[in-house]
């Protein structure tokens, strides 16, 4: 989907608006004009954080609702200072910080008649899913098949990520899929 320039674009986009965040304490303000008109296009996507390994924030948006350059500033920055699982982000932890971007493809509806035909759907390390029953959803990102490998264990966890039980099944439960390509 893009050039190796433009995720570069991307991805220093990313680093500077968590430096505005840290010395003004918003996301940095982006001019559509200074990027390529592709990277202009609505698109949705998450930005993740690692230090030394371990998840630091991970913020992102579900749907296409502005520019792809500013849902990568308004992302990276609320992964940096506004992800409720952690504290902001300090100025002393950003030189070990590892940054990556997931732009992800419309979500699509799935039809299944039981768990088991859901499973049988799913593909690991290729879809993210969203996962939605009684006012509650949650979504995994295609890159947490490298930790839950398993079918079965993936859909255990994203149901609790959710605030539903491990053995939830309704005829209300909706589930779509999307795919990501994701850079760091």
């Amino acid at each position: 989907m893009f050039n190796e320039t433009q995720r570069k674009q991307l991805l220093q986009l990313a680093r500077d608006s968590i430096d505005h965040g840290l010395q003004q304490g918003n996301a940095l303000p982006v001019r559509l004009e200074d990027f390529d008109p592709e990277l202009q296009q609505p698109a949705a996507c998450f930005v993740t954080l690692h230090k030394e390994g371990q998840l630091r924030g991970c913020i992102g948006s579900l749907e296409a609702h502005q520019p792809l350059v500013r849902d990568v500033s308004d992302n990276a920055f609320a992964a940096a200072f506004r992800d409720p699982r952690f504290g902001p982000l300090q100025e002393d932890e950003k030189q070990n910080l590892q940054l990556s971007i997931s732009v992800l493809t419309p979500a699509r509806p799935m039809n299944f008649s039981s768990e088991q035909d859901l499973l049988q759907q799913i593909k690991p390390g290729v879809d993210g899913l969203i996962l939605q029953d009684g006012g509650r959803r949650g979504t995994f990102l295609p890159s947490v098949w490298e930790q839950l490998p398993d079918k079965e264990e993936f859909l255990k966890h994203l149901k609790l990520k959710a605030g539903l039980p491990v053995d939830h099944w309704s005829d209300t439960l909706q589930v779509s899929r999307y795919q990501t390509e994701s850079f760091e």
